[in-house]
């Protein structure tokens, strides 16, 4: 299982809230440019669609390939209450040929994104990792080098943490204390809620970049 919250911040401020996360996580960040293939399964695969997402990591000296699939969320009283979204999550990494394989096996491509930016892993209550990027669109199929931004001068947030069915409550506990830190910037809430950009994000911003964090921190 994994728990997620997204938000959106504008690309003005990503520079402050860089800022912020080194300060909050105490490592370095890395840089992120990972194409994203979104792929649905064909007729001849059986009566419920079945979506996969193939990542495929350009940071890297020789691209790496992770097959990720997306469950379904935790419902019931107990997960509406929470501001986290916990949902089942099965990754794997995979050869250069895993798309070759599932266009084999009947997936036709429904979409595909390059997301550009950086990421920050650390632990803290849970282990944690903050990507902010800008999502970009190809213009023609595989054409990385000719993305070009979905959502001009915004860039997206997302905040995940592996967790368990013992221990998701812990985690989620782990990772609303984190986002609190984040609140003067930019709000984080489940995938799918969408918030718009905080009416506090230009002053603490401008905190942020006079004295590096340090008022903040």
């Amino acid at each position: 299982m994994e728990c997620v919250v997204q938000g959106i911040i504008e690309t003005q401020h990503v520079e402050a809230l860089e800022i912020l996360l080194q300060g909050l996580c105490g490592v370095h960040k890395e840089r992120l440019r990972m194409h994203e293939l979104c792929l649905k399964s064909g007729p001849n695969l059986g009566h419920v669609p079945s979506e996969v997402r193939l990542l495929c990591d350009l940071e890297q000296p020789e691209p790496t390939w992770t097959v990720k699939h997306v469950g379904g969320a935790m419902r019931g009283a107990g997960a509406d209450q929470i501001s986290v979204l916990v949902r089942t999550m099965v990754e794997s990494k995979a050869s250069k040929n895993v798309l070759r394989l599932f266009y084999a096996l009947g997936y036709k491509l429904d979409h595909e994104l390059l997301r550009v930016g950086f990421a920050f892993h650390f632990k803290r209550g849970a282990r944690i990792t903050v990507r902010v990027s800008s999502v970009n669109k190809m213009l023609k199929l595989h054409a990385t080098d000719e993305a070009v931004p979905v959502t001009p001068g915004i860039q997206m947030v997302e905040v995940t943490s592996p967790a368990t069915s013992e221990n998701y409550s812990e985690v989620v506990a782990a990772m609303s204390s984190f986002c609190e830190y984040l609140a003067p910037l930019l709000h984080l809430s489940k995938p799918g809620v969408s918030t718009g950009v905080v009416p506090t994000a230009a002053a603490a911003a401008a905190s942020l970049m006079s004295d590096g964090g340090g008022t903040t921190l």
